[in-house]
């Protein structure tokens, strides 16, 4: 008997698209010997759809008439069981679409992939693919990441972190980057990927316009010195915090003489956007020494393991060519495309990865019924009156 696979994708997130187009990818590759797949589209309402329609990526270009061929959906648990349902009922015949044994998501983002899906998730009491709920929130938000880890003894650079409400006071808050960091500085969101709402700043008129932009993306922004000297250096990881193994390295290759990787480079730079970030040109391995790439991809599994990672991220790091110090930039937990194009080169294919981390989720689940949750005892059968504050009287 097939196993029933959900696959959740899209949400209320600035990189809905790249999710679209990580999700579609993915699907192509699974085991459809082993899985039945069913996909779950969550529209930017975060509305959840489903039909056989979102399997094809040319489906997306016009998504009211997609969505006129698809079943609106919800996730219910029932009978000790978790059931994708129609939305609006039918008088007669089965309302239930599926069962559903094991969720997928591969959501890029705010609102999907900092934990607020994956909570979703858990209290679905369904295994889940992917990291769980806390270490989703700490991959999003990359000055909590950048405490724990610097707390750790990892390398990571300084930075300054602004909130929305310090917006009329940014000349203070230029004040401070400026005392702390002199320029060239990075500004970017603390909560997103993908390169959005990030930019670099030369000068004090280009902070102010940088830090404002980046508040049009999140409430909570984060300034840090620029390496001036940069290669960028990406790996991914696949386990849990029992084991984990790190990929082949990469560098990503600049289409020109910007500073940063754009949204558009890293996800239309080929001539089918279907590829995602297999799409971004790319040194593989990367033009490191063999002492570079061991430390990063030991770095990477550390870091992985210590933020209690599952599944499969991508860490991203900067390579200081001026004096060959090497920082932890980022994790992204649900990386584009899965990072299957870092794995591939270590000769384990794309449905081989795939499997590995619904495996990770599987394993991850059973662990998790061996915890005591509850006390098998119910304090309100005692009898009597208890107080606003829950003590009898």
């Amino acid at each position: 008997m097939k196993i029933n696979l959900a696959v959740l994708f899209g949400g209320k997130s600035v990189e809905h698209e790249v999710s679209v187009i990580s999700a579609v990818q993915a699907m192509a590759s699974m085991n459809k010997e082993k899985y039945n797949i069913i996909p779950v589209y969550m529209t930017k309402q975060n509305e959840f759809w489903t039909g056989e329609k979102l399997f094809d990526i040319n489906s997306f270009k016009d998504i009211p008439e997609l969505l006129k061929e698809c079943t609106a959906c919800v996730f219910v648990r029932s009978e000790g069981k978790v059931q994708l349902i129609r939305q609006k009922m039918k008088k007669f015949g089965s309302n239930v679409i599926s069962d559903i044994d094991v969720a997928f998501p591969i959501v890029h983002g705010t609102n999907v992939e900092d934990g607020a899906l994956q909570g979703y998730l858990q209290t679905l009491d369904i295994p889940y693919v992917g990291c769980d709920v806390l270490a989703s929130a700490v991959g999003m938000d990359k000055f909590v990441m950048k405490i724990l880890l610097k707390d750790a003894g990892f390398p990571v650079l300084d930075c300054c972190r602004f909130s929305s409400f310090e917006i009329d006071g940014i000349e203070e808050c230029a004040d401070k980057v400026e005392s702390k960091f002199g320029y060239p500085v990075i500004v970017k969101p603390i909560n997103l990927g993908s390169s959005v709402g990030i930019s670099k700043a030369s000068d004090r008129d280009g902070l102010i316009k940088s830090m404002e932009n980046a508040f049009e993306f999140s409430d909570r922004i984060l300034v840090e010195p620029a390496v001036v000297n940069l290669k960028e250096i990406n790996c991914s990881v696949v386990g849990d915090s029992e084991s984990a193994e790190a990929s082949i390295c990469e560098e990503p290759v600049q289409a020109s003489d910007e500073d940063i990787l754009s949204f558009g480079q890293k996800y239309l730079g080929g001539s089918k956007g279907s590829k995602g970030m297999a799409t971004l040109k790319r040194k593989i391995p990367a033009d490191i020494t063999p002492e570079q790439d061991e430390f990063v991809r030991k770095i990477a599994v550390d870091a992985f393991r210590y933020l209690g990672c599952n599944g499969v991220t991508r860490i991203d790091f900067m390579l200081d060519m001026s004096d060959n110090k090497i920082y932890i930039n980022e994790i992204n937990t649900i990386p584009g495309s899965l990072a299957f194009y870092l794995w591939e080169p270590k000769g384990i294919k794309y449905a081989g990865l795939l499997e590995r981390m619904i495996q990770l989720a599987l394993k991850r689940y059973r662990m998790g019924e061996k915890i005591n949750y509850s006390f098998d005892t119910n304090i309100l059968a005692m009898g009597g009156s208890f107080g606003a504050k829950g003590s009898k009287r």
